[in-house]
């Protein structure tokens, strides 16, 4: 140990011999003082603060510390990087309670003087800074509530001025948030506003940051805070008379979509946010929200709203095949067919046209009779036949159905003296005409006895 000393002291020493072989009065040096003495003694300063630390002398280091803090705040960031790590030395050390916490106030306060001075450093400012404060305040002086809070809406509100919002803070803050709910300390309100102000900046993570979104949908879902009854709660009394305020209408509207709200409350301020705001995400919800509840007719309104704004085909592809299938549950097969028909145009390796399309051909053929009813299972089967790749890459969960769909329609082909009787030879061109089909061409095949 003595050997150790007797190193550290000769360095300290060759330190001091090489300042004095510097030209202080140079004016790069000026931020360490006034006068070149000034400015070799804060610069030697700076170095035994640094040394003091390691060695434990946290009395001489205190010492330099507030030196340079009231000599050249602004020389050197390390002043209050040394300065953060003496004064939690001194923290681990404490022997009372209070003296614990004149340390702690410290390297808050360290945090405040640094921002002063730093504020606007390009790598490490305001947002940098902050942040760091937030966290100490956090794992310090976790009892402040309202302390903690503060430190972070500060951090938060730095980083969104810089374009810079960190999920993880956001979520750091959010769950001490719910926490503060769940004792009482905030009300429903203020989880409610949070999350709607900070849901945005989770709306693109990079992968690896997925799970910050996780957590923050988790928080919000766990808190209590996020039922329908308070949402609806909060903004019937801020709506009661003031249903034109776009900005309340889409708080509430955004709030109740993401929880999955279906009240006739919910219902209202959708359609009414619609008004205001069409789109054809909106519509798509809303659509989605009517079916869930069985009122068909308004998911199928604004399906086709949906499809009068929408432009990209893709997600017109999408919206046909859903407007097909509503149509299909309310027994609308003629009207689901012309749906089907569309997404087919648009892609024609659509596997969910042809498979639903086959079942619409099917339901038609009630109307029909003999011949005309049993050849629609020819062009039911080769649709059946032509989604099954498809689906196999794009929906497997459909596979099985379409196998024993095909099976079926193959089982009820028209027999080898239906054919004969109608002069059908086998593999011959048929038209059919009867039922959605008519018009279709398909391959004459007897069925297999």
């Amino acid at each position: 140990m003595k050997a150790i000393k007797f190193l550290i002291v000769a360095a300290m020493a060759a330190m001091a011999t090489s300042a004095v072989a510097q030209d202080f009065s140079d004016p790069k040096y000026a931020k360490w003082g006034e006068t070149p003495e000034e400015r070799k003694e804060n610069m030697l300063a700076s170095s035994y603060l640094k040394e003091e630390i390691a060695n434990r002398h946290f009395n001489s280091a205190a010492a330099y510390l507030q030196q340079l803090l009231a000599k050249c705040p602004a020389a050197s960031e390390n002043i209050y990087a040394n300065g953060v790590k003496l004064y939690k030395e001194r923290v681990n050390r404490a022997e009372t309670l209070a003296e614990k916490k004149m340390y702690v106030d410290s390297i808050i306060l360290l945090y405040d003087i640094r921002l002063q001075h730093y504020a606007s450093h390009p790598k490490r400012g305001s947002v940098y800074i902050l942040e760091r404060k937030a966290r100490e305040y956090l794992t310090y002086k976790g009892d402040d509530r309202e302390g903690v809070a503060e430190a972070f809406e500060a951090a938060l509100e730095a980083q969104k001025k810089a374009g810079v919002v960190d999920p993880e803070v956001v979520v750091i803050y959010f769950k001490n948030l719910c926490d503060d709910y769940q004792n009482d300390i905030v009300d429903a309100m203020t989880i409610v506003n949070t999350y709607d102000a900070y849901a945005q900046y989770f709306e693109n993570l990079a992968p690896e940051q997925q799970q910050y979104k996780n957590q923050f949908e988790q928080c919000f879902g766990v808190s209590g805070a996020a039922s329908c009854e308070n949402i609806e709660a909060i903004f019937s009394k801020k709506l009661e008379g003031n249903m034109e305020d776009e900005l309340l209408v889409s708080q509430a509207y955004g709030l109740m979509a993401r929880t999955g709200c279906s009240s006739d409350f919910f219902f209202t301020v959708g359609e009414k946010y619609y008004s205001l705001q069409p789109s054809a995400a909106v519509a798509m919800n809303l659509a989605q929200a009517f079916q869930e509840k069985g009122n068909f007719d308004k998911a199928n309104q604004y399906l086709r709203e949906a499809l009068n704004v929408e432009e990209n085909p893709a997600e017109r592809e999408k919206l046909y095949v859903r407007i097909g299938i509503l149509d299909m549950s309310i027994n609308n097969f003629a009207s689901a067919v012309a749906a089907f028909r569309e997404a087919q145009a648009i892609n024609p390796e659509n596997a969910h046209a042809p498979f639903f399309l086959a079942q619409c051909y099917v339901n038609g053929a009630k109307g029909c009779s003999g011949l005309a009813k049993d050849a629609i299972y020819w062009v039911a089967y080769d649709l059946i036949q032509k989604a099954l790749p498809l689906l196999e890459a794009q929906d497997a969960d459909r596979v099985e159905a379409a196998q024993q769909l095909a099976a079926a329609y193959r089982g009820a082909f028209p027999t080898k003296e239906e054919c004969f009787f109608n002069e059908l030879a086998d593999g011959s061109t048929y038209v059919v005409n009867c039922g959605f089909a008519q018009g279709v061409r398909t391959t004459v095949r007897p069925r297999v006895q």
